[in-house]
């Protein structure tokens, strides 16, 4: 057999799998692809996660939308973060190219222009299904380590939530919650710490600046009723077809804080509402973050530590959790190691910055006989990309670098009126984009503390008058006295003390 044969062998009989999979290319050797040398992934390992990476225009999108594509064709929902807003065009078929038939003939596989059920979601002034959840959703220990708080301020938050659930107070947006702790601080501030201990005034008014800075960056929007429920993220169509959801997230690219908060809650959502699974023959649903870098630029040890312990426990869940980011060293070092599928586009080498990044995205890889990995990282072309998937054993497959298909639906956004019409035709879109805003902790506490106001004013002005009655008194007391006292009217009469008088002058 020649290089090209025994190549083949050793990339067919790496990828062989028992289940269902996916496609997503075929292999090359030296710069040639080799037809039919198809490099597949396990629909069983997708629960492993895996990282999508790659320099700007190298084809990490179109990745990620044919992953999207093949996963719904299987009957698996998709969640896409879409921070560029270029994924709607998955709700409309490919117009085709003589480039893609080209393509796909070196690779062997047919093409067919499709499109997909597609759902758009947002949590910010974008049109589409609109997110929310309510702070009590959140519980005390996600919202503390979401907002950086130290111990002490994280014990008074879970005295917020105790109190309010005690007095039955709702928590559902962020100005019940501010609400609270201004009550916690003023006009309730004896009443609560007399049942739950002292309250540092400082330390409210520090959770109170870190509530605002996610309030001035939408969280006004996402916090609230009516909350999203998440098993709306596992739908499928009349046709078993996934739904494909994409969240529109265009217009917070410099807001992270919400991005992160966001994220961490639905993941804390899903991981504690969908039922255990363990490794099951395919997963439940798959989620892509792109630009996942927003997620850990701001993040606490405490955040990181939280997203750590989710990405972890989620699989058991039956959930892919997928990265798409430029450099894998965008991604902590401690998730990057939970991350068993590997897509990686070419890098870059324009400083020495950039060469030494390539070596150590070399080394995430398995070595392979067949590549010089960091040398032919930065010699991919467009939609050419390293890949390593776990097989059904969850043993790494041989390194493949391959030549990905194109996708099956258009490689371009939606126009406005089909994007309108998409969102309008949505079978949960007026579900969730009704505005509901039922009386809450901000009521009832605004109504409680304008009673005790109007109470101390009842009793301010009580006291007034009192005081007014007082001082009248003491000022005409002599007189009133002298009035009411006959024997004092006859002695201070005129009458009398002349009669006095007389006598002591007849006496004299």
């Amino acid at each position: 057999m020649n290089k090209e044969e025994v190549f083949f062998n050793h990339i067919t009989e790496g990828y062989k799998t028992k289940g269902d999979f996916i496609t997503f290319g075929s292999a090359m050797l030296e710069g040639k692809t080799i037809k039919e040398a198809f490099v597949k992934v396990p629909l069983k390992t997708l629960n492993r996660h895996g990282l999508i990476a790659g320099a700007t225009g190298t084809g990490k999108t179109k990745s990620l939308q044919v992953m999207a594509e093949n996963l719904s064709e299987k009957g698996i929902p998709v969640l896409l973060m879409d921070i560029k807003g270029d994924l709607s065009g998955l709700a409309q078929p490919s117009s085709g190219h003589v480039k893609i038939d080209e393509r796909h003939a070196a690779i062997g596989l047919p093409f067919e222009a499709k499109k997909f059920p597609v759902e758009i979601l947002t949590i910010s002034n974008q049109n589409g299904t609109r997110l929310r959840a309510t702070v009590s959703e959140f519980g005390p220990v996600l919202l503390s380590r979401i907002l950086d708080l130290s111990d002490a301020q994280s014990g008074i938050v879970s005295i917020i939530f105790q109190y309010c659930d005690d007095h039955k107070l709702p928590l559902l947006d962020l100005k019940d919650f501010k609400k609270v702790l201004q009550y916690a601080t003023d006009e309730g501030k004896e009443e609560i710490q007399s049942e739950y201990g002292l309250i540092s005034t400082a330390s409210t008014g520090a959770i109170l600046r870190k509530i605002l800075e996610i309030d001035q960056q939408g969280g006004d929007l996402f916090f609230g009723e009516r909350s999203f429920d998440v098993q709306d993220l596992v739908r499928v169509d009349e046709n078993g077809n996934g739904i494909i959801s994409i969240l529109r997230l265009t217009d917070i690219q410099d807001k992270p804080k919400l991005f992160s908060t966001f994220m961490l809650q639905l993941l804390a959502e899903i991981y504690s509402t969908f039922p255990e699974q363990g490794d099951s023959e395919k997963p439940e649903l798959v989620i892509f973050i792109d630009e996942a870098h927003l997620i850990f630029k701001e993040a606490s040890k405490a955040l990181l530590s939280q997203i750590e312990s989710i990405v972890k426990l989620i699989r058991s869940k039956g959930i892919g959790l997928f990265f798409v980011t430029q450099n894998p060293n965008d991604v902590p070092e401690d998730i990057l190691g939970q991350l068993g599928l590997k897509v990686q586009h070419a890098l870059r080498a324009f400083t020495a910055k950039d060469r030494k990044a390539i070596k150590l995205a070399a080394e995430n890889y398995p070595s392979s006989e067949y590549y010089d990995v960091d040398e032919v990282l930065t010699q991919l072309g467009i939609g050419e990309a390293f890949v390593s998937v776990l097989n059904e054993k969850g043993i790494p497959t041989p390194l493949a670098c391959t030549m990905m298909r194109a996708p099956m639906s258009r490689m371009d956004i939606l126009t406005d009126k089909e994007l309108k019409q998409l969102i309008e035709n949505s079978r949960i879109y007026y579900k969730y984009n009704e505005t509901i805003d039922r009386e809450s902790a901000y009521e009832i506490l605004s109504e409680k503390i304008d009673n005790i106001n109007e109470k101390e004013a009842v009793e301010e002005k009580k006291k007034e008058e009192l005081k007014r009655l007082k001082s009248t008194i003491q000022r005409g007391g002599a007189r009133e006295s002298t009035r009411m006292n006959p024997i004092l009217k006859v002695v201070t009469s005129a009458t009398f003390i002349r009669g006095i008088l007389g006598i002591l002058k007849r006496v004299l």
